[in-house]
């Protein structure tokens, strides 16, 4: 017999391999149908405002409305929403032997690439 030592592979599951029912890849998406936004308000002047804002974002969400006395008001994932930068887009960058954007004359290689 022979002493060396063959791997069959691991007995145990790994710890990142384990799913625990949740999803992580983040495919839930904020102020869908599926998974409407829950904000809560102080009034009711308020609720038909935020509900005006959430119509006009296209978005789905619970307004509940809380008048106990030191309520505060959540509506932090539809401010988020609201405030969402657009995707920045830049003109085609020159080639590097076309003339710089820059104006100086020099090609772009040689002067801002």
């Amino acid at each position: 017999m022979s002493d060396k030592f063959f791997f069959k592979g691991r007995q145990d599951a790994r710890e990142n391999h384990i799913q625990y029912g949740y999803e992580a890849k983040g495919s839930s998406k904020a102020g869908s149908k599926k998974y409407p936004l829950s904000l809560v308000v102080t009034s009711e002047a308020r609720k038909r405002e935020v509900e005006g804002l959430v119509a006009d974002a296209q978005l789905y969400a619970v307004v509940d409305v809380d008048l106990s006395e030191g309520a505060v008001e959540s509506i932090a994932g539809l401010t988020a929403l609201l405030n969402k930068k657009e995707t920045v887009k830049l003109d085609k960058v020159p080639a590097r032997n076309e003339p710089c954007h820059c104006g100086s004359g020099k090609k772009y290689k040689k002067c801002c690439g």
